[in-house]
């Protein structure tokens, strides 16, 4: 795995309160950075995570702005986004060393309130006490990655997601 890097996570917190929605703007092309999109339909996509603390993380999120799970999306929406979760997730864990795949909803009205899914998987031989909750959290550092190593991981995760 990558080596990890401090993170300014209140930085990021004050970034995430100040700003408009992170996912609308990647939709609309004006995010400040690029992201690297491995998968979309005419409904949701998939993309890196800026901030990844484990190799190829991910997060699926419907393209129409909606901020809750449980009023904004009927059963029928609800199921379609999931199964996207699963594709994406399943392509992550065929081109990602995992043992195991993490698959949450986070986000808040005050910050990223736009819906999304994350998706990480949990390379095998982590130690427990770094597993799970550890291992998710920018706290404890984010992945020091090139360009180049996220556009590979971009690259492969594409090809599995398209077959």
């Amino acid at each position: 795995m990558s080596t990890r890097v401090p993170f300014d996570i209140e930085a990021y917190e004050r970034l995430t309160r100040s700003s408009d929605c992170f996912i609308c703007a990647i939709l609309a092309g004006e995010a400040d950075n690029p992201h690297e999109v491995v998968w979309e339909d005419d409904r949701h996509f998939a993309f890196l995570n800026r901030y990844p603390t484990l190799p190829g993380y991910l997060l699926v999120s419907p393209k129409r702005h909606l901020v809750d799970v449980v009023r904004d999306l009927d059963t029928t929406d609800y199921l379609n986004l999931q199964a996207v979760v699963h594709r994406v997730a399943r392509a992550a864990a065929t081109v990602l060393p995992t043992e195991r795949v993490y698959l949450m909803s986070l986000g808040s009205m005050k910050g990223n309130a736009h819906i999304h899914w994350h998706v990480a998987c949990l390379p095998p031989g982590v130690p427990h006490e770094r597993q799970q909750f550890h291992a998710l959290m920018a706290e404890n550092g984010i992945l020091d990655q090139t360009p180049a190593q996220r556009a590979d991981i971009a690259a492969n995760l594409r090809f599995a997601l398209a077959e």
